[in-house]
């Protein structure tokens, strides 16, 4: 798999559970499981190659340069805490802020990320906030270090469908104002449409298809980028909603040939032997499916006729 991301931008990657996004995300910041480890490609942040550095080193970007925002908000607090020492740690170990000034930017991290009242707020517990007000701190203590890349891993999943709305405004109005560069995890290609600028599908292990999102949306070359679009419920529609049939490939085991082959509706032969390669259909799209060959054969048998 292979993606950039520009200053200011806001990549999507979406696909089923087990497709790899987390890890992904995971990859870049070097937290990976200790039985899991990166053994070929490159990660390349702000011109530094990511794979070759030591965690010590990997701890001085995490916080500080690229920041988390995980999807469940208890996972991220410590109950023990309160909110200002929590929002407070990432500002006072990479900006060395200190007493008054310290204490200013928590106000402020908080203010921006709308949490009321947060002076009196910022003396309180996490078990003392809602589950939109968890997020946001959250979300306060990814921006405390001055990041240029946030990695959203699904921040949504737990909230109802206004504050949902609410916490995704409240990014984007924090994008313009910062110009951090955006990875969003998500299932959601509802979320997608409002939020990205780009999007990269995943299917087991990789990224099978990648455009700008209108065109995506509009234009989607790969299989299995078609079902998930079909699997979205549409308002007024009273047919039965579509499921992709079967099951996600276990990654151990993948299968040969192309890892969608076994429950895509257009697969042909050489699917099932020959692993795709990307083809570009469009300007910025990019899609691993054999079909494509072939349109692009047959176009170019058609010009030359």
């Amino acid at each position: 798999m292979s993606f950039a991301l520009r200053a200011g931008e806001t990549l999507g990657l979406v696909g089923e559970s087990g497709s790899g996004k987390t890890t992904t995300c995971m990859s870049i910041v070097g937290l990976l499981p200790r039985a899991a480890r990166i053994v070929g490609g490159s990660v390349l942040f702000e011109g530094e190659e990511l794979t070759t550095k030591s965690q010590r080193e990997l701890r001085a970007i995490r916080g500080r340069r690229i920041a988390m925002i995980l999807q469940d908000p208890m996972a991220s607090l410590n109950p023990l805490f309160t909110i200002f020492r929590q929002v407070a740690e990432p500002a006072f170990f990479h900006q060395r802020l200190r007493g008054r000034s310290l204490r200013s930017r928590v106000q402020h991290l908080l203010k921006a990320v709308r949490i009321p009242s947060p002076e009196w707020r910022m003396r309180e517990y996490p078990h003392q906030m809602s589950g939109g007000m968890r997020q946001r701190i959250v979300g306060a203590i990814a921006l405390a270090g001055g990041p240029s890349l946030v990695i959203a891993d699904e921040p949504t999943t737990n909230l109802d469908v206004t504050i949902q709305a609410q916490y995704l405004d409240l990014l984007k109005d924090i994008q313009r104002e910062t110009g951090v560069a955006l990875i969003f995890v998500t299932h959601n290609l509802g979320i997608v449409a409002k939020m990205c600028d780009r999007v990269a599908v995943m299917y087991a292990g990789k990224i099978v298809e990648q455009a700008p999102v209108r065109e995506l949306f509009d234009d989607p070359k790969h299989p299995y980028t078609r079902a998930l679009l079909g699997s979205v419920p549409k308002l007024g529609n009273k047919d039965p909603l579509y499921a992709i049939p079967g099951q996600p490939p276990n990654l151990a085991s993948l299968p040969s040939g192309c890892a969608f082959h076994p429950r895509c509706p257009e697969a042909l032969p050489r699917c099932a032997d020959e692993e795709p390669i990307d083809f570009h259909p469009g300007a910025g799209h990019a899609a691993r499916c054999w079909r494509l060959d072939e349109h692009a054969a047959a176009s170019h048998g058609r010009s030359h006729s």
